[in-house]
């Protein structure tokens, strides 16, 4: 049974107020790609020779824990002119750790990231882990989660799930990590081509 829905329910915007960003604001025809997860070698570095090119930028959400070991795909992340966001030091989720120990995990990673955007794992922290966040970082979640990740999602229907759902100014979820690459290398070419033959531009926030 799935424990997640593709698109965010109202309910969930609701329940984290104000200050979370879940779409832009645009009238053209932009999407913002978002890869959760890495640097992963062996998929990052695919990810972004793909949206090299497709002339396609994006915004990663690190792991600390990833930057420690892998910083030489950090550094290319940036250098290609991406964009960075802290996702928490070991990828943990906020409802099931103590505040202060959630917030301590955001600061470690924040060592290694220097950003002001931060989306939490799963998507997942507590009222007043939000508030926190709210405080200290700009915090980004989504439109459209691809579900690359999902073993029980076939390749085609990832494609599938951010293709019919894409809007302008839609932020969407890949995943640039060993769990979603089988899915992530079907159906992020399809979609850039989807993109490019739409008239979208895809961009970092």
């Amino acid at each position: 049974m799935k424990l997640y829905t593709i698109t965010p329910p109202q309910w969930l915007k609701l329940l984290y107020g104000r200050g979370f960003l879940w779409a832009v604001k645009t009238n053209n025809k932009e999407v913002y790609l978002t890869f959760d997860d890495g640097p992963q070698p062996g998929v990052t570095n695919w990810v972004l020779d793909l949206l090299k090119e497709y002339n396609a930028k994006a915004t990663f959400f690190c792991i600390g824990h990833n930057v420690a070991q892998h910083p030489e795909l950090y550094a290319r992340i940036q250098a290609e002119g991406h964009t960075i966001g802290n996702h928490t030091y070991n990828h943990i989720n906020g409802l099931k750790s103590s505040n202060a120990g959630y917030y301590a995990n955001i600061q470690k990673a924040k060592e290694l990231i220097d950003s002001h955007l931060f989306r939490p794992p799963y998507g997942k922290l507590r009222w007043w882990q939000a508030r926190w966040v709210k405080r200290h970082f700009k915090p980004v979640m989504w439109s459209v989660l691809a579900a690359d990740w999902d073993q029980a999602v076939t390749p085609e229907e990832c494609f599938s799930n951010v293709a019919s759902n894409t809007t302008n100014g839609a932020i969407i979820v890949f995943h640039d990590s060993l769990k979603a690459e089988t899915n992530l290398r079907y159906a992020l070419p399809k979609y850039l081509k989807f993109l490019k033959t739409n008239g979208y531009v895809a961009c970092s926030l």
